[in-house]
């Protein structure tokens, strides 16, 4: 029986050692200086432990801001070996996300890995089988999967409160300085890997299917960017002959949004994506005639996420946004990638979520902090995320 105990043991990754779960960061880019960890101290059952860095800027100044062990890259396996923490946060550029989440998960530790998950499905599909060896908790960073507003559109069209939903349309684009990081690595660096996430998700959480087929078609507008395409628009073919349409670009001015319409009326979402102070998200409806609004309270998303990732390990439950939610996302960017090389549609297999997909029971609201107002070191190691 004692054996028995013990490999089920071994199946449910590490134990926490304490009431909060202790979290290394692995990069100290943009989104982990200005979001994750000034959220991760508005958690009731978090904190930080470490930090993974080359810069000996950030390994010096930012550990010492949250009190931090430091590392460097070549380290990670000393990392691990350590017991300094329990889980780790993931943000390193998508091409790096497998060689840093395969070893940690293979040894039991939970993993928040950024989205996208990775750049090939075959590099997702090896973090999963990651995963499943030891049993230990992997979530991909789908902030808007704890964030109230987005569950409860999500809630109200699974409902049919706007009829059978038939059409999603979106766009998200914002402009980029040519000499940012995102316009040195082609498409993996482009709008698709960076902001067609959040469209795509919104889309299959809203449908609660998968697409059939993708066509895709870029654009090069902006000369002084070395990418391919710094404007691409994607249309999503979905069972049912439900469509999705998205453009992501690097051109214009900000804007995101996104539109769902039904048989019974429409909802327009803006700000859709967005995070930080400031931000609420908020729609205005259409149902049957009569118009509707709401908007709803200002929410810090990397405090939700982490809080609720912790709360799944404390209690020993699998989080909801996991690896097979982000290689579904990363199976249609290689597809729009392909389209985009081709000029020609790119069918998918048929194939369903297995596991549940987000619900209001995933709602965390807690307090917006306060990002710190300089960033430390040099972030061309590290490339920021949306």
């Amino acid at each position: 029986m004692e054996a028995i105990k013990e490999a089920v043991s071994s199946l449910m990754g590490r134990k926490p050692t304490g009431a909060k779960i202790r979290y290394a960061v692995v990069a100290g880019g943009n989104i982990s200086q200005k979001a994750f960890m000034p959220g991760v101290g508005q958690t009731n059952n978090s904190i930080m432990t470490a930090l993974v860095t080359d810069d000996d800027e950030k390994a010096t100044k930012l550990a010492a801001m949250y009190n931090l062990k430091s590392y460097k890259y070549a380290q990670f396996e000393q990392l691990l070996n350590d017991d300094v923490c329990d889980a780790l946060y993931i943000a390193t550029p998508n091409w790096m996300h497998r060689q840093f989440a395969v070893p940690a998960l293979e040894k039991g530790y939970h993993v928040l890995l950024e989205k996208p998950m990775e750049v090939s499905v075959e590099d997702c599909e090896a973090i999963n089988e990651a995963q499943k060896k030891s049993g230990a908790k992997l979530m991909i960073a789908y902030r808007l999967h704890c964030e109230p507003g987005t569950l409860n559109i999500i809630d109200r069209v699974r409902k049919g409160d706007f009829g059978d939903a038939r059409i999603f349309s979106s766009v998200f684009s914002q402009p980029l300085d040519e000499n940012n990081h995102r316009a040195k690595y082609g498409f993996e660096g482009g709008p698709i890997p960076d902001m067609g996430p959040y469209c795509i998700n919104a889309a299959r959480n809203l449908f609660g299917t998968e697409p059939i087929e993708i066509t895709a078609v870029g654009f090069k507008t902006r000369p002084e960017l070395k990418m391919e395409h710094d404007t691409i628009t994607v249309v999503m073919r979905f069972p049912d002959d439900k469509v999705a349409q998205f453009t992501c670009s690097y051109a214009p001015s900000m804007c995101e949004s996104y539109t769902l319409v039904g048989t019974k009326g429409e909802i327009t979402v803006k700000p859709a994506y967005l995070f930080g102070p400031g931000v609420k998200i908020g729609y205005t409806a259409t149902i049957d005639g009569k118009e509707e609004s709401k908007t709803f309270p200002e929410v810090d998303h990397f405090a939700g996420e982490t809080e609720y990732l912790s709360d799944c390990i404390l209690n020993n439950t699998y989080p909801e946004p996991n690896g097979e939610e982000g290689l579904m996302d990363v199976r249609i960017i290689v597809a729009i990638k392909k389209a985009l090389q081709t000029r020609q549609p790119v069918k998918l297999e048929g194939t369903h979520r297995i596991t549940k997909r987000a619900g209001l029971d995933q709602v965390k609201e807690k307090k917006q902090s306060s990002p710190p107002k300089d960033f430390i070191g040099r972030d061309a190691q590290e490339p920021a995320k949306n």
